[in-house]
C-alpha cells in the first residue's frame, strides 16, 4: 500500500514514508517511547499495518512488545462488552505529541489533524474479528453520556473516565502479549488494526536506531 507520512517524527527527505527513529544519549527529550498504544489512531484512516527494522540496537535492552486486541476483546467479561457496545472514543495528536510543545505549535498541529473518532470496538474488515480499539491516544468517550447510563455529573465524569482507563489498561496483560528481542537489521511487521506495541526504553545510554513504515489504512466506522 501507499506509505503515510508522521507530522511529529518526519520522514526521510530521499525516502517519503520512510521514518528514521533514532534514539542516542545526545536527546534526552526525545526518547517517547515507552506507551502502549496503536500507531496514529488520532487519524481519521490510521495505518492499517506497519514495518520496522532495526538499524542499530544495544546489546540488551530495547526490545518491542505487541499485544492482541483481538484477544483482549475475546477475554473481557460479558457484562463489559454489553457496556461499551456501540461506544466510540476521540483519539488526539495533540494531548500526546502536542503536549510537550509550545501552544502555538501545539494548536496548529491540531488545526491539521483534528481529533479523530473511532469506535471502541472495531471489526477487523478482513477477518471479521472484534478489536478492542482504544489506547494511549484515545482521550475521552464521546457517547457516553446518555440518560440510561448517567444520573448524575459524577457518573459522566467518573463513569466514562474510568471505563476508558479501564479499556486502555486490557493491553498491559503478559498473556496478550509477545516480546521481541531486536538484532541488526531484523524486520516486523504488524497488523496495526488489531495490535498495540510497547517500545521499552530500557536502554540509556545506548544508541538505538530503527527505520518505520506506515501502510495508510482505511477510515474506521
Amino acid at each position: 500500500g501507499e506509505l503515510e507520512d508522521h507530522p511529529v517524527a518526519g520522514s526521510d527527505p530521499e525516502h517519503p514514508g520512510l521514518v528514521r527513529i533514532y534514539k542516542d544519549p545526545d536527546q534526552p527529550n526525545d526518547r517517547y517511547e515507552n506507551a502502549w498504544h496503536t500507531d496514529a489512531t488520532w487519524r481519521d484512516a490510521p495505518p492499517m499495518g506497519c514495518v520496522l527494522r532495526c538499524v542499530e540496537c544495544p546489546p540488551v535492552g530495547g526490545d518491542t512488545m505487541w499485544a492482541n486486541m483481538a484477544l483482549a476483546y475475546e477475554k473481557l467479561p460479558q457484562d463489559v462488552k454489553e457496556r461499551i457496545e456501540g461506544l466510540r472514543a476521540r483519539h488526539s495528536i495533540e494531548a500526546s505529541f502536542g503536549a510537550a510543545m509550545p501552544v502555538e505549535k501545539r494548536l496548529a498541529l491540531k488545526a491539521m489533524y483534528p481529533d479523530a473518532e473511532h469506535p471502541v470496538v472495531r471489526t477487523h474488515p478482513e477477518t471479521g474479528e472484534k478489536i478492542l480499539f482504544v489506547n494511549a491516544f484515545a482521550t475521552h468517550l464521546t457517547n457516553f453520556h446518555t440518560p440510561e447510563r448517567v444520573r448524575y455529573g459524577q457518573d459522566y465524569s467518573m463513569g466514562g473516565s474510568d471505563l476508558l482507563r479501564y479499556l486502555v489498561s486490557q493491553a498491559y496483560i503478559p498473556e496478550y502479549q509477545v516480546r521481541w528481542r531486536w538484532k541488526k537489521n531484523s524486520v516486523a511487521i504488524w497488523d496495526n488494526r488489531s495490535t498495540q506495541h510497547y517500545a521499552v526504553m530500557d536502554y540509556p545510554p545506548c544508541v538505538r536506531k530503527m527505520e518505520r513504515a506506515g501502510i495508510i489504512g482505511d477510515k474506521t466506522f
